[in-house]
């Protein structure tokens, strides 16, 4: 879709009037804050860079990464550096859109949230005022050996973001759990990346604050049950998506986003292709250039989201293993 055929999707009539009632829909769908900063939309696919110190990154670890994760790391370490300018959301996001076309890349980095934010506030990774203990999962999957899925930067992505999150926002080593394809870490098999979101999730209370970072294919497979507007789910990759399936956003609902308590505070950064509503949260605001508030989908439905927060003590939701539908193109690196 080009971007004047995804704009019609977002009624700006009455949002206002109805605003108070869909934020009371997303807190029975949605306990807790939420929010995701994804590399692309859904149509879009995300980029994989040959050189991140273009980037000017304070310390890059390494030569290749994912161009969101580098983008974004340049815009906030420039920020972090320069206190007195107080970027909002708005700007971060707009900087991180400049960032990405002056490197040549065409993708729209998109924020979403479960709770309506005013983007003209002063931008927050993690909110001053937290009080609990910061947690963090970082996934980093360069599918070492899959020809032609084999990336170069998502290891890469990994150790740059940790590096950022424990010098600006004080997460330690004994919190941040971290998974990669790189023989010296667990690996991002399914079942360890739902375990290490379920350990998240469980271990979490309100006054915490969580920060979870995924790189690596994103993919899109037909929506099996009837939940999704445009007819397929988004999907992560895990590094044996062959024979355990790909992790459909109704999973992540289940095992991540649903299950996190009212009163603690996550952010999510993903840095994948089709990944503009993987975890399926229902407040949006497009780095376009256009966009100047928050907005939701005029086709975006609580329904199945209600559903799932009240069957979230049924049981798990399966995924269905088999190959991408649609391996993110422009990520491959041969």
């Amino acid at each position: 879709n080009t971007l004047q055929e995804v704009k019609p999707r977002f009624d700006h009539q009455n949002l206002q009037s109805t605003m108070e009632d869909l934020t009371e829909k997303a807190k029975k769908a949605i306990p807790a804050d939420v929010r995701m900063y994804s590399g692309c939309r859904d149509e879009q696919t995300s980029a994989d860079v040959s050189n991140v110190a273009s980037f000017n990154l304070p310390d890059p670890q390494g030569r290749a990464g994912g161009a969101c994760t580098a983008a974004m790391l340049e815009t906030l370490y420039a920020d972090h550096k320069k206190l007195e300018e107080d970027l909002s959301f708005q700007e971060v996001l707009l900087k991180v859109r400049d960032n990405l076309k002056g490197k040549g890349f065409t993708q729209i980095p998109q924020l979403s949230s479960s709770r309506p934010i005013d983007v003209k506030e002063k931008f927050d990774l993690v909110p001053d005022n937290i009080t609990g203990t910061k947690r963090a999962v970082m996934i980093g999957i360069n599918y070492v050996g899959d020809n032609p899925g084999e990336l170069r930067g998502c290891h890469n992505d990994v150790f740059n973001m940790k590096e950022y999150i424990q010098d600006v926002h004080g997460f330690e080593d004994e919190n941040i759990t971290i998974l990669m394809d790189d023989g010296n870490h667990a690996m991002p098999t399914r079942q360890n990346i739902l375990a290490a979101y379920s350990k998240l999730v469980e271990e979490s209370q309100p006054g915490d604050a969580v920060f979870c970072h995924y790189s690596g294919h994103g993919g899109k497979l037909k929506d099996d049950d009837g939940d999704e507007a445009d007819g397929y789910d988004e999907t992560l990759v895990p590094v044996d998506y062959k024979t355990a399936g790909q992790i459909r956003d109704d999973v992540l609902y289940k095992n991540l986003v649903g299950g996190f308590q009212e009163g603690v505070f996550c952010t999510f950064v993903m840095d994948c292709c089709h990944s503009g509503s993987v975890l399926d949260l229902p407040f949006q605001f497009q780095a376009d250039g256009e966009m100047e508030s928050m907005q939701i989908p005029s086709d975006f439905d609580f329904g199945p989201l209600l559903n799932l927060a009240t069957s979230l003590a049924g049981g798990q939701l399966g995924g269905d293993p088999g190959k991408l539908l649609a391996l993110c193109g422009s990520c491959i690196v041969s």
